[in-house]
């Protein structure tokens, strides 16, 4: 799928709307090929056919008409999306402002320009971008030049002070990779958010800049800083005690708003993340549906962005307290167009529906999957760790369905394709899943040391579970060989 493909089929119900009252505004006898194309790349989705459309719209010595067609409905699209969407990320507004300043100046019209320069000054210090600010004060001064209703030296007094501000938010930045610094050699914090809160406020205090603790610009900046270190290095205690106490202080001070929504919503999904990796997945399920609530303010602002990672929240949990549940939220991400039409979302879809099913003891249904999974044209493009893992997964599939043959056949495969990938320490837990289980479709009555002191070595290699397959290694063995693993 091209990149014009992927843009009309990512469109929403209002998106296309929009667009056909944006064609709309040049009336025309004859059928319109750009409207006739943008229809049929929506309802083709992934069984769009170059050809079939460029001979229904063009004679055969018309290629090049069809490319201009397809090049002049990018440009339409896009300018129909900027069109609808100026105002809805308040950088991307204010840069709009500053096109027109420019139009404007080039024209010689002082007094719109000016006009627009001050709507991009109030909208600049209504989300704190400094940078921008700078940009702005710099065009009026130079406007001043030419309008003498301008006074340069105010806004030469302006731009000092932000200059000043900017070097206070360079300090907030010096603070925060301090902060992630000691964060990261500190050993000894415990288990609670109070060790994590103690060290922010002592590093701030270091700095010798005691205003910083109560700016929310510097409070989000701080934020993002001390989760991402604590997920790299996967405490998740600390994280879900930080998240909580921090999410829940931002949402009683009021500091959540339009122009820092995305970073609530982040903020949600680390919490519900957290909270399921510390096996708390009734609580997780409780923030996963604040998440969703979270994402139709602003009028679905964020929503149809986030939605993939709402579903994955529910997935994860549910994977651990109801099978069944599980596949119902995959069936309904199965049938959501704009989910589904990502290569990457499709192989989620597939991949935990398998799964599942493997785990329902449904093997047959987990077996289809796989095999839909594997035949996916972006399949091979996909981690080969990942691949590699699939392939075990899918060995396990054929053992449970006694399918000798495409066992044997997909072990071949993977001793084939994978060959540099099984000598990567990485995939050890892999290779030595791969000769359990064919050892083990082989054996013969009577004792089988070698597969017996295989599958002991396998259960007591230590590690998070998580490194141990797709499908737990431990479990299915310790399923498998009962009085072997007691």
């Amino acid at each position: 799928m091209d990149v014009l493909n992927q843009i009309i089929c990512g469109l929403n119900k209002e998106q296309v709307r929009f667009f056909k009252m944006y064609l709309s505004r040049i009336e025309t006898a004859d059928e319109r090929k750009d409207v006739v194309l943008f229809d049929y790349i929506r309802k083709s989705g992934d069984n769009y056919d170059d050809e079939k459309i460029f001979q229904r719209l063009y004679d055969d010595n018309e290629k090049n008409s069809f490319y201009r067609l397809k090049n002049r409905l990018m440009r339409e699209v896009n300018k129909s999306l900027t069109l609808q969407h100026f105002d809805d990320e308040p950088v991307v507004y204010i840069f709009r402002l500053l096109a027109l300043v420019k139009f404007y100046l080039n024209k010689n019209a002082l007094k719109p320009a000016h006009y627009f320069l001050r709507k991009a000054e109030q909208k600049a210090k209504s989300i704190e971008n400094l940078e921008l600010l700078d940009i702005i004060y710099g065009e009026f001064i130079k406007l001043a030049r030419e309008q003498v209703s301008i006074n340069p030296e105010e806004y030469i007094l302006k731009r000092k002070e932000n200059l000043m501000n900017l070097s206070r938010m360079r300090t907030m930045d010096d603070i925060l990779a301090a902060v992630i610094y000691r964060l990261k050699v500190t050993q000894n914090l415990g288990t609670t958010d109070s060790s994590v809160i103690h060290l922010l406020q002592k590093t701030i205090d270091d700095f010798d800049d005691k205003s910083l603790s109560s700016s929310p610009l510097f409070r989000f900046k701080m934020y993002q800083g001390v989760s991402q270190v604590l997920l790299q290095t996967h405490q998740y205690a600390l994280l879900e005690n930080y998240l909580v106490k921090t999410y829940h202080s931002f949402r009683n001070e009021k500091l959540f708003n339009k122009n820092n929504h995305e970073t609530k919503l982040q903020m949600l999904i680390y919490l519900v993340n957290s909270l399921y990796k510390n096996s708390k997945q009734k609580l997780s399920l409780e923030y996963a549906n604040e998440l969703h609530t979270a994402m139709k303010e602003f009028g679905n602002m964020l929503y149809d962005k986030y939605l993939f990672y709402y579903y994955n929240t529910l997935v994860i949990n549910y994977s651990k307290t109801n099978k069944r549940k599980e596949l119902e939220v995959l069936a309904e991400m199965e049938k959501n167009q704009k989910i589904n039409s990502n290569p990457f979302h499709r192989q989620f879809i597939l991949l935990n529906m398998s799964l599942a099913w493997f785990d329902l003891k449904e093997f047959n249904k987990a077996a289809r999957y796989l095999s839909r999974l594997q035949l996916l044209p972006e399949f091979k493009e996909a981690d080969s760790t990942l691949r590699v893992r699939i392939a075990v997964a899918d060995l396990m599939t054929r053992y449970e369905l006694n399918d000798t043959d495409t066992f044997e056949y997909k072990y071949k495969q993977l001793k084939k394709d994978f060959i540099k990938e099984l000598n990567d320490p990485v995939n050890e837990a892999e290779k030595k899943m791969a000769e359990i289980l064919y050892q083990m479709t082989h054996r013969t009555a009577g004792k089988n040391k070698t597969l017996d002191a295989r599958v002991k070595k396998l259960n007591a290699a230590t590690g998070d579970d998580e490194e141990y397959g797709l499908i737990n290694y431990k479990s299915w063995l310790k399923e498998k060989f009962p009085a072997l693993l007691m």
